[in-house]
């Protein structure tokens, strides 16, 4: 098998899009590649797309000014993004809007997928680039299929070779390998005309927005126009964005793709000049973990320093950025947050499409919140002032955040568990697969895994936002506003205000939140002190029915001191059970809550359906620069790669944890 080959499966075997790259198995041309994929292939598309506002827009939805939570997945491939049809999806942007609905549907190795309960939104965002272009190549019959670039390709997603052993992957790989840079390649050199390549993207396109028309149901359920904005620094540093519309009247005619630029600062550009033509729209960067540092950087894209445009630019475009989702979470990392016990959960610490490390610093939201405080106390400008939300990445078109039937998110390729790393190979598949790639497999006490980054992907996560409808315009709205929350996948309901003047009292009465909204500002806000005043905060958390209790809500504090040092604390706020917070270690004591490795049985003696409280902060000093968000915990509960060491009749892979605890993270609010 060839270099070239090996770089592919390291791409799919990651749901890399782009770019590829193996620190032990350079792919043959990669450098070409890179330089292709970031240099301006097609020109940038001003038009817009104007349709007329759908009949059922009319619809009444009826609101009593109280917001409820809602919770959906705006991360979504389908067999439109090269990557998802790569791996055997066949599912288009419709099935996956009736998935998320509640319907079931057929996962690409032919079982079925299906919602424990419907989701409240969702989002289909296949890539941009070539989008649309790998089916069409692979229909044979289509004017695209004839090129030769597509001759590898012909039946790919063919009945007959679905298979999900190791030699219909290993064929699978070999025979989407060249793909993308032939195509690529040849689009440049004028073999095969833009205009090919425009009118399949453009269709698949129009596709994706009709099938958001259709299935939007105000009021009951939410379907928002989005894509996926692929592009990856020249280190291989993960540098996507998700990019999410407001509605589907006032569209691009072209979505803005790294086939146009590689550079976010541009795709800004053509987001503030869409939106002075009324396409309004916002961006969400995700996998930040995986970023090699160039996510939230000191410096601009060409290395100048943060000017104030630069932070407006960025604030106005990318309010919301996403913190977990299957390829790891991107809260912090135990070498950022040395003192917080947590900060280790779900961590991949390769960059995307790749089995070279990313640097910490810069890839990791909390840091980032931090770094905001310094550009803003030189005078600058805070352009990481942002809310968060999770979402899934699946590339099955179906958002699986459900530890105990996790699938992972690579179709054919993560079907069962020896693909996905959580079941060891036979003797003779290990040897195959050792002779194939050499770099994907891993010995763990004499027995071979898949190794590389794919065991440490997570069955995560969703978006949460708090919101008066269900309606576009109103999550929209909160998305905007801020306040929205981030979970690892259960339904964890949570709510974060702070205020001046809050009392304990305040969780007493019976219209308890619309005296917090009128007298304090919730997550995503900012609070500004005056004089004497004191910050207090009112956190609240409701458990997921089909998870685990709550153990712990928790307050994250990160705060700069006159010197320009930066710092964080962990403090929790309320305990399960009743029990009070030690004042000394600031942490709730052991809960005992455990679980039965053999059968994933939780206790039933610990934990809370419930958390709420008030909170002050015990290291607050007049005038302090700080921002807060809350986080809140479950009890301990069995991690997807014991639920298939279960069903496989095995121990569960040693290397990796057992059991995990779920969480939900609020967006942060910055005090002044």
């Amino acid at each position: 098998m060839s270099k070239k080959v090996i770089a592919v499966a390291v791409l799919i075997s990651v749901g890399g899009a782009a770019l590829w790259f193996s620190q032990r198995q350079p792919s043959v041309g990669a450098e070409h590649l890179v330089d292709t994929l970031r240099s301006k292939i097609f020109e940038a598309d001003y038009r817009v797309l104007s349709l007329p506002a759908p009949a059922d827009q009319d619809q009444r939805v009826v609101e009593d000014g109280s917001r409820r939570p809602f919770f959906g997945d705006v991360h979504v491939h389908t067999t439109l993004s090269f990557d998802g049809f790569s791996v055997g999806t066949i599912a288009t942007p419709a099935d996956a809007y009736r998935y998320a609905r509640g319907e079931p549907l057929q996962h690409p190795a032919g079982f079925e997928m299906k919602l424990r309960e419907p989701l409240d939104f969702y989002a289909v965002s296949d890539h941009a680039m070539f989008m649309g272009v790998a089916r069409e190549a692979a229909t044979v019959g289509t004017a695209y299929s004839k090129h030769n670039s597509s001759q590898s390709i012909h039946g790919l997603n063919d009945p007959e070779r679905r298979g999900t052993d190791l030699l219909s992957t290993l064929k699978r790989i070999k025979a989407f390998s060249n793909f993308l840079p032939e195509n690529v390649n040849a689009i440049k050199s004028g073999e095969i005309p833009v205009s090919d390549a425009l009118d399949v993207m453009s269709a698949a396109w129009r596709e994706t927005v009709e099938a958001a028309r259709r299935y939007n149901d105000p009021g009951k359920f939410t379907t928002l126009v989005a894509y996926e904005f692929t592009s990856t620094a020249a280190d291989a540093g993960n540098l996507h964005r998700n990019v999410i519309f407001r509605n589907t009247e006032q569209l691009p005619v072209q979505p803005f793709s790294t086939l146009h630029s590689a550079n976010p600062e541009d795709l800004w550009d053509w987001m503030d000049a869409m939106r002075e033509q009324g396409v309004e729209s916002l961006a969400i960067p995700h996998n930040s973990n995986g970023s090699n540092g160039h996510m939230f950087e000191m410096t601009m894209s060409d290395g100048s320093p943060i000017d104030a445009a630069y932070v407006q630019q960025r604030l106005r475009n990318e309010p919301v950025v996403e913190i977990t989702q299957i390829k790891g979470t991107s809260e912090t990392h135990p070498a950022l947050s040395t003192r917080d016990e947590w900060a280790g959960f779900e961590i991949t610490n390769e960059r995307v499409a790749s089995s070279l490390m990313s640097v910490p610093e810069g890839s990791y939201v909390r840091h980032a919140l931090k770094r905001g405080l310094v550009l803003e106390k030189m005078g600058i400008g805070n352009p990481y002032d942002f809310a968060v939300i999770g979402s899934s990445d699946t590339h099955n078109a179906a958002s699986g955040v459900s530890e105990d039937d996790y699938v992972s998110k690579l179709g054919l390729i993560s079907a069962d568990g020896k693909f996905r790393g959580s079941v060891p190979f036979s003797w003779w598949e290990g040897l195959a697969i050792k002779l194939a790639t050499q770099d994907l497999v891993e010995t763990v006490e004499g027995k071979t895994y898949t190794g590389g980054s794919l065991p440490t992907f997570g069955a995560s996560g969703l978006a949460g936002v708090w919101a008066e409808a269900n309606t576009r315009e109103h999550i929209y709205q909160a998305f905007r506003r801020g306040e929205t929350f981030a979970t690892s996948g259960p339904r964890i309901s949570l709510r974060f205000f702070a205020g001046s003047d809050f009392d304990d009292d305040m969780l007493k009465g019976n219209d308890v939140f619309a005296e917090v909204y009128r007298r304090g500002v919730t997550m995503g806000g900012h609070l500004t002190l005056q004089g004497e005043q004191q910050p207090t905060f009112i956190l609240w958390a409701m458990a997921d029915a089909n998870s685990a209790p709550l153990q712990r809500l928790q307050i994250i504090k990160g705060w700069i001191d006159n010197d320009g040092d930066v710092h964080e604390a962990v403090y929790d706020a309320a305990c399960a059970d009743g029990v009070e917070v030690d004042p000394v270690t600031q942490r709730c004591p052991d809960n005992g809550a455990d679980v039965d490795i053999s059968n994933c049985e939780l206790s039933a003696s610990s934990g809370a359906a419930q958390l709420r409280t008030v909170w002050r902060d015990p290291s607050y000093s007049q005038g302090q620069r700080a921002f807060y968000y809350a986080r809140v915990l479950e009890n301990p509960s069995c991690r997807w790669s014991t639920w298939d060491a279960i069903r496989a009749g095995i121990k569960p892979r040693p290397d990796f944890p057992a059991t995990i605890q779920e969480r939900a993270w609020s967006s942060a609010i910055q005090v002044y």
